[in-house]
């Protein structure tokens, strides 16, 4: 059985759902999420925030405008989860 203080396990396909998460977690969350995606060769994903007041979102573009493996992101297409959601390209390693 889990408490509430146990690590939680994240599949790692690409698509990382943020409802449920602490706002004071998502910043290093999202940080290791985009590391193991690298890590996995995993290039294309998304991040789902939410549409709500957008303090998610703005912690998420925070983030990927500075992380090193980041080539690019865009909030996502209509049928991607539009606004509430934030694609993201990593970049390859030639």
């Amino acid at each position: 059985m889990s408490s509430p203080g146990d690590p939680v396990e994240i599949p790692i396909n690409g698509t990382l759902d943020l409802h449920g998460f602490n706002p004071k977690d998502v910043k290093e969350l999202v940080v290791e999420y985009l590391d193991e995606c690298a890590r996995k060769g995993i290039i294309e994903g998304r991040i789902i925030h939410g549409k709500g007041i957008g303090t998610l979102r703005e912690i998420v573009h925070s983030i990927l405008k500075v992380h090193p493996h980041v080539h690019s992101f865009s909030l996502g297409s209509s049928n991607s989860g539009g606004w509430g959601s934030t694609s993201f390209l990593l970049k390859t390693v030639d």
